[in-house]
């Protein structure tokens, strides 16, 4: 239990502007639906100016969030560009005045809608498709680097594979499912992409510097092994709000995998139990896989994971500044990202009976003058996990340390 009080660094085009005080901030990112992929996150922010030093910011300036944490470490919360910028005089006095820059910006997904492409791709893994189109795209050329510019004046920490690099984050390659060649049609890049993503069962995101990443299959279930949750109580969360739901709009118990590279073949899988009792919730999800087996395991993989309603976790905030949170699970409330494994705990019992264990799936953050509130949505981690591979368990691994009681049939992870 340790009082905190944020410290926060906002950076326009590199330069921090510590002299302008942060009035308000709301920081959107992630997905609301688990069929979906991750929109574009985006920062809502004042800053006054209390200098009257003109704060040169512009449309498209880059632009980065960051705030301390206990081990007074600056971390990144929001990296973008602005495109939206208000300046409105805030007080005047006999010889001075203030004024409020409202900033809107927003992460680097909000490009790819905008960029098209003849999208031709060879025959190749998820992640290796996806990287194909965004690395071209998020890095310049040596071509386009300033004729200006010198080896004096740039960034001597920036290594040479992240040089120039505009926005491209960690991508997961090869991946898991072997997609279809793709002959010249034009589309967005973001069309292609989330399709591309969601035919390898895994989604792109933004990381806390604003760059797009991609995760495949196995992703969630491979860090959940190596990590291991991040343990809440909700205790110290805020009573008001605290929120799950249980939808049938989440079920499929009938499923069609459209798959080739004009999605033209199926395969398809039912679930008579869960039809019986809920109706038929039925989906086509087309896919660009290559292999008829891969599509079959798909349409099968969404029945065993999904032909049941599972709780979601809608709504639970934490205000950070509370006292009563432990430097610990503040440092770690700071770092969410998607796909974050969270364990929350004391619950009341007619929630999940208690417990809930799920990922992250969005997060807002929502800071005024000394105040700074971070609320989650979690999936169930039934909705996500996928059987590892026997490479995949972590080398550390030893036998005492896997349940006793574990069966084969139920052994999809370790951790």
């Amino acid at each position: 239990m340790t009082q905190w009080n944020p410290i926060w660094n906002v950076e326009i085009d590199g330069v921090s502007y510590t002299s302008a005080i942060l009035s308000n901030l709301t920081i959107r990112s992630g997905r609301t639906n688990i069929y979906e992929q991750a929109q574009a996150g985006y920062v809502n922010l004042q800053l006054i100016d209390i200098n009257q030093s003109t704060i040169p910011v512009s449309i498209n300036s880059t632009i980065s969030v960051s705030i301390k944490d206990s081990t007074n470490t600056y971390v990144a919360i929001f990296g973008g560009n602005v495109v939206d910028i208000g300046i409105e005089v805030r007080d005047v006095g006999s010889t001075t005045f203030t004024q409020t820059y409202s900033i809107i910006a927003l992460g680097a997904l909000a490009r790819l809608p905008k960029i098209l492409t003849e999208g031709v791709l060879p025959k190749e893994f998820d992640g290796d498709q996806i990287y194909d189109v965004l690395h071209p795209l998020l890095f310049g050329t040596w071509a386009e680097v300033a004729g200006v510019q010198t080896w004096a004046t740039y960034d001597p920490t920036i290594t040479w594979a992240q040089a120039e690099n505009n926005g491209l984050g960690e991508i997961d390659r090869p991946g898991n499912y072997e997609l279809a060649a793709r002959s010249s049609s034009i589309t967005d890049v973001y069309s292609l992409v989330s399709a591309l993503a969601t035919s390898g069962l895994g989604y792109i995101y933004e990381d806390s510097l604003g760059r797009i990443g991609y995760a495949d299959a196995t992703h969630r279930t491979q860090y959940l092994a190596a990590n291991g949750y991040v343990d809440l109580s909700a205790n110290e969360a805020r009573a008001a709000g605290l929120r799950i739901d249980t939808r049938a709009g989440d079920v499929r118990n009938a499923v069609t995998i459209k798959y080739g590279a004009t999605s033209s073949n199926e395969q398809s899988a039912s679930d008579a139990a869960s039809i019986t009792t809920y109706g038929q919730l039925a989906q086509i999800i087309s896919t660009t896989l290559h292999n008829s087996v891969d599509a079959l395991y798909q349409a099968n993989f969404y029945l065993s994971l999904r032909a049941q309603p599972f709780p979601i976790f809608s709504d639970i905030t934490y205000d950070l500044t509370n006292s009563e949170i432990d430097d610990s699970d503040r440092d770690n409330l700071l770092r969410v990202f998607m796909g974050q494994p969270i364990a929350l705990v004391d619950l009341p019992a007619n929630m999940n009976s208690g417990v809930f264990q799920g990922f992250v799936e969005a997060w807002s953050f929502q800071a005024s003058y000394n105040q700074l509130s971070v609320s989650l949505l979690l999936s169930p981690l039934a909705y996500s996990l996928q059987a590892m591979n026997w490479s995949e368990v972590p080398i550390t691994e030893t036998w005492s340390s896997v349940s006793p009681t574990l069966d084969w049939e139920n052994a999809t992870i370790v951790a």
